[in-house]
């Protein structure tokens, strides 16, 4: 049973520190969380620059509907593609590095000691203590305490490409459905306001959420996201309006 009475974190966040997060894993669930936000927010950015860009040409709904379902699907599988072969990248230099670490501990154990007291000592633990601590982690797991404390890694969370993909196709077409569902369900008079006045407060919301994430002030991050997604929709509806009196 845990003692609580030695000011230890209550569950809600008693203690000593309350509200700061301690549980394992938390940096990198939150650094999923904050990958989905950005692909949502690149899917809204995107695709409402899309539709937008049309519609300053052409008022066709089914236009409309082409231009924005051929970009989302477009976007989905470009960022699911390259998050899988960016994530693949990784896994692949990790377990190269895990493997060339495995190796110089079964050929040099002696000098890996000394290498992870070494490491040890450089975080400013004392040259005994160092010594001592790094006896226990290589009994205990030798790999492990090298990958963590030299390389950076945890052998037992290695990134998965799949994962990434997916998370990336997901959240990219969530975000991507907002400006395609806002600019061709109103009535056409009402369009193109609801997709900017849907798009703006959307990515308010995105620029918010990744700020809080980031225990980052929020309102820069909203004004640097609502910003550009103006910008974008601007530019891209500027364009589409002179090609369409252009006649192209």
């Amino acid at each position: 049973m845990t003692d609580h009475s030695d000011g230890a974190e209550e569950p809600g966040g008693a203690g000593p520190h309350p509200g700061e997060p301690h549980h394992e894993g938390l940096g990198t669930r939150l650094n999923w969380l904050r990958a989905a936000v950005l692909g949502a927010n690149d899917g809204i950015v995107s695709t409402a620059g899309l539709v937008v860009g049309v519609a300053g040409a052409t008022d066709s709904r089914s236009a409309l509907l082409t231009a924005g379902l051929a970009g989302l699907m477009a976007g989905s599988l470009s960022m699911a593609a390259g998050e899988y072969v960016s994530v693949s990248t990784q896994r692949d230099s990790e377990r190269a590095a895990l493997a060339l670490e495995r190796e110089e501990l079964e050929t040099t154990p002696q000098a890996e000691l000394e290498e992870l007291t070494g490491l040890l000592e450089d975080r400013g633990i004392t040259h005994d203590l160092a010594r001592e601590v790094a006896e226990q982690l290589t009994a205990r797991d030798a790999l492990g305490a090298h990958a963590r404390v030299e390389l950076g890694i945890d052998p037992d969370a290695l990134a998965n490409p799949w994962h990434a993909a997916w998370a990336s196709f997901v959240s990219f077409t969530v975000g991507a459905l907002l400006p395609l569902l806002a600019i061709v369900l109103p009535p056409q008079d009402w369009r193109l306001a609801v997709t900017v006045v849907s798009v703006l407060a959307a990515l308010t919301g995105c620029g918010w959420i990744s700020a809080r994430l980031g225990n980052a002030p929020a309102r820069p991050a909203v004004v640097r996201n609502v910003a550009g997604g103006a910008i974008a929709m601007a530019v891209t509806y500027a364009v589409g309006a002179l090609l369409g009196a252009a006649g192209v």
